[in-house]
């Protein structure tokens, strides 16, 4: 966990944000989990879903509250998006279901930022582990994960 961690931290540093990594020892894995650690609204929270289109990854930053809909992820996309399984999203982006964060992926992805986002502040998002998060705002959301904002609410 630790080495991925660090690789978000080194995103982080990289791309001019704030190393401002927190680990709450009563897990962050959910949006819920998160929230509560936080004290902060779910919808607040960055939850990073991984699909997969053929062998390309890609990442949906949603907000804690909304469902992600296939669908309109595939036409942002330009292409089918299919959920992997756990040991996929691990080889592909290093990071555990629980602990992906929008940034330092082993593999760079397809980056779709959930436009509810905008509406909140702060944003907490995974930082590598199900227990260490980050604060951000949206503008620096979508700058550091080099994200495009879309429609992805189920």
């Amino acid at each position: 966990m630790a080495r991925s961690v660090e690789r978000v931290r080194a995103a982080l540093r990289e791309a001019g944000h704030d190393d401002n990594l927190t680990t709450f020892p009563a897990g962050t894995r959910t949006a819920a989990d998160a929230a509560a650690a936080v004290g902060c609204a779910v919808a607040q929270i960055a939850k990073s879903i991984v699909l997969r289109a053929g062998e390309t990854p890609v990442l949906v930053v949603a907000s804690g509250v909304n469902r992600v809909d296939a669908v309109k992820v595939s036409a942002l996309v330009g292409g089918e998006v299919a959920r992997p399984d756990a040991g996929w999203v691990r080889a592909t982006t290093g990071f555990a279901i629980g602990g992906v964060s929008p940034v330092g992926h082993m593999i760079a992805p397809v980056v779709i930022i959930d436009r509810d986002l905008a509406e909140v502040g702060p944003i907490w998002a995974a930082a590598g582990a199900p227990d260490t998060v980050f604060q951000t705002d949206f503008d620096a959301l979508v700058r550091i994960s080099g994200g495009r904002v879309g429609d992805i609410r189920e």
